[in-house]
């Protein structure tokens, strides 16, 4: 693999420069923010695994400003891993925590996710493509929507939580995939709309994984 080859697949990107996508780079301090925003909430909630999701995120912001600075396969896999870190931690612990299962469950849960995954979208990019490259997130939304319905009976308030930040995601993956598709009429893409959406689902996904567990104390403060 060439780890330097250079990656072109935004709207706004018109040469290789690193400040060749502007508003792509710096709507990833969206994410820092939303990160040390969920850091601080799971801090007050002591909640320890809502701070490792919340450091992730901040790796999320990292990560992406790599790439679109950069623009090359290392920082493409910079980008891109810890996205897929932060949904393998979340679904290990919202299968642990939202449903009361052992560890053992949440790791099965992990495992299952990559075959979940492989059979959303070979079931769907026949129907609707690739959608600009998004259908490898699609599964994500379709597996939250999975556990708020599971929960929508014995934890309501948490599966109107999943809910939210599943259709936000959605929204977010609008965004993402039209991104070439209005580049003639719109230069910057819309692509910056996938991060700003994201930092506020991924710090929300993050509330509602603390909230759950919070006394009732907190949660009135």
């Amino acid at each position: 693999m060439d780890w330097f080859r250079e990656v072109n697949s935004y709207c706004e990107r018109t040469g290789p420069g690193y400040w060749s996508e502007p508003v792509n780079a710096l709507t990833n301090l969206a994410f820092v923010a939303a990160g040390l925003w969920a850091w601080r909430h799971a801090g007050r909630a002591g909640d320890r695994g809502g701070r490792l999701l919340a450091a992730i995120l901040v790796a999320i912001g990292i990560g992406s400003w790599l790439f679109h600075t950069h623009a090359q396969v290392w920082a493409m896999m910079a980008d891109v891993l810890p996205i897929l870190v932060f949904i393998l931690v979340y679904v290990f612990l919202a299968t642990v925590r939202f449903f009361a299962l052992p560890a053992w469950a949440g790791a099965l849960a992990v495992a299952l996710y990559f075959p979940w995954s492989m059979l959303i979208e070979r079931g769907l990019t026949p129907l609707v493509g690739t959608l600009n490259g998004s259908m490898s997130y699609v599964p994500v939304p379709t597996l939250i929507f999975l556990y708020a319905g599971l929960l929508a009976r014995r934890r309501p308030e948490t599966a109107r939580g999943l809910a939210l930040g599943a259709a936000l995601l959605c929204l977010s993956l609008l965004f993402r995939s039209i991104d070439q598709a209005v580049c003639g009429a719109v230069p910057s893409g819309t692509h910056f709309l996938w991060h700003l959406c994201n930092a506020v689902l991924l710090g929300w996904m993050i509330r509602v994984m603390v909230r759950d567990r919070e006394p009732e104390a907190l949660r009135s403060a």
